[in-house]
């Protein structure tokens, strides 16, 4: 499971982290420290499970629980507070667990043990109802302002994230939504598109000029104009993929 971490706090976000090293089926950390960054950090990567403070600095991590419950794949969420007074509250917004401060590895691993069960009845679940996969979807449905777009897929040109929205640019329009972009990459399949940065998926056909950038890296200009960098980590596979 891919964990996040939500507290404005970096010692214990840091002690938190610490402890879920040492939990059986963790296999990434993620770290935020406001409801704009977490937002943004569940955009670019998929989440599987949230340990989330209540407290954060000028803002409620109860008004980001509401707002997971609102997508269409939600993380699972385990409130982690020094607060023993809203444990109603998490588990009326579907928290599977409410773990106090100071943490106690027990008690994490207690918590993530039950999360990993959830998590593993949750991927069967949909393992049993999904569909062969082909090369990927020919027509993207997306909801933007209360209309639901189709959208052509050899049209989209790239996908980015950015403040908290997920941005489709075809030559046309931008689309601006609240999917994660691992989301979307499994929906349109592999190529021509592919991942160059943590932040951007992109057409390899629609490149236009290729850059060499900051740290030996590139940016690449797409058919609409739009600047993409290539991170280093993304370099040897995209090198592969152009033939440079």
């Amino acid at each position: 499971m891919r964990i996040l971490i939500v507290d404005d706090e970096p010692l214990a976000r840091d002690e938190l982290a610490y402890l879920l090293g040492k939990c059986e089926g963790v296999s990434d950390i993620a770290q935020a420290d406001s409801i704009e960054e977490a937002l943004g950090a569940m955009l670019e990567e998929q989440v599987d499970l949230i340990f989330l403070d209540i407290h954060l600095t000028n803002e409620s991590g109860l008004a980001l629980a509401e707002k997971i419950n609102k997508l269409k794949k939600p993380p699972l969420v385990i409130f982690a507070t020094a607060y023993d007074d809203y444990a109603i509250k998490a588990f009326e917004l579907n928290a599977i667990d409410y773990v106090l401060k100071p943490f106690e590895l027990e008690r994490i691993q207690q918590a993530v043990k039950k999360a990993f069960e959830q998590y593993n009845r949750q991927r069967s679940r949909q393992s049993e109802t999904a569909k062969p996969k082909g090369d990927g979807l020919q027509v993207l449905p997306i909801q933007m302002d209360e209309r639901i777009y189709m959208l052509q897929v050899p049209e989209i040109i790239a996908i980015g994230v950015e403040n908290g929205e997920t941005t489709i640019y075809t030559r046309s329009m931008a689309y601006s939504i609240h999917e994660p972009l691992t989301t979307l990459e499994k929906k349109i399949g592999g190529h021509p598109f592919l991942r160059v940065h943590r932040a951007f998926l992109i057409n390899l056909r629609e490149i236009k000029e290729i850059q060499p950038w900051f740290n030996h890296t590139f940016q690449l200009t797409m058919g609409n104009g739009l600047k993409v960098p290539v991170s280093r980590s993304y370099m040897k596979d995209f090198k592969e993929k152009v033939g440079i």
